[in-house]
């Protein structure tokens, strides 16, 4: 519980001192003014993965993307639930985009979450099934240095906190990754491709694992097909497996809002 409070007066206090900056900067443009961006993904893929992708629920999902963004803050709700409704979870990201410029850029955020799975439970020689629901709280701090417009390299620090005793109840996760944009497939389809390697600790247990995410869209359609693989290196981690991969579809968009 002290790691929990110390890490989350460390990054309020972040967030307070930045966004301070940032009002005495911008003190002069009209706020109501800006458009608001609106984006997001709806999708369906065989094996819904977790935020950390060493974890999945191991069955089909829906996944929706969502965010809202004015200047430099974004509310990005992300939601993943398989078809049955017995395994999901819900995250609420509230980020503060710090640095936007060409070249680098910088973002931090917090959010609360939930995750939800079945556990069979036996009492009295009677055994039956109920959901389990867990808690958690987690912040983000992710620097970005852009190479060019479809080249892009990012260090990712998410530190995690559940809020139940049973449970996961410290997790830090590392991720050094790259993103590779628009590469041209024919004259209408491109391919973007973001290999990473990561480490995750988790109460004392700890892994190095890679992963990659590669996804087929077209100029001509809001459409695109995605898949994920992750491969364990090293890991002692409760849960974790030495493979795991997946695929799907998904719908993608993005407007202003006045």
């Amino acid at each position: 519980m002290i790691k929990f409070r110390l890490s989350f007066v460390g990054i309020i206090f972040l967030l307070m001192l930045l966004f301070s900056q940032k009002i005495a900067a911008q003190q002069k443009v009209d706020v109501q003014q800006q458009p608001m961006n609106f984006s997001g993904s709806i999708g369906i893929t065989n094996n819904g993965f977790s935020i950390i992708p060493s974890f999945s629920f191991n069955d089909p999902a829906a996944v929706v993307l969502l965010s809202w963004k004015k200047q430099s803050f974004s509310v990005d709700p992300e939601f993943r639930v398989t078809p049955t409704g017995k395994k999901g979870s819900i995250l609420l990201w509230f980020r503060y985009h710090a640095i936007e410029n060409k070249k680098f850029t910088l973002r931090m955020g917090a959010h609360p979450a939930v995750n939800w799975f079945p556990e069979t439970i036996s009492e009295n020689g009677i055994s039956g099934e109920l959901l389990r629901l867990r808690r958690f709280f987690a912040w983000e701090l992710a620097p970005a240095y852009h190479f060019s417009k479809n080249w892009t390299t990012t260090l990712y620090y998410l530190q995690g906190n559940g809020l139940q005793p049973n449970g996961p109840q410290t997790t830090h996760f590392v991720n050094l990754n790259t993103t590779i944009s628009n590469l041209p497939i024919s004259k209408s389809l491109r391919f973007t491709i973001t290999p990473a390697i990561y480490y995750l600790y988790v109460d004392r247990n700890d892994g190095i694992f890679f992963t990659a995410s590669a996804a087929v869209s077209s100029s001509k359609s809001p459409f695109l097909l995605q898949s994920t693989i992750n491969q364990q290196i090293h890991s002692n981690i409760p849960g974790t497996k030495p493979f795991m991969w997946n695929i799907g579809v998904a719908y993608a968009f993005k407007k202003k809002l006045m």
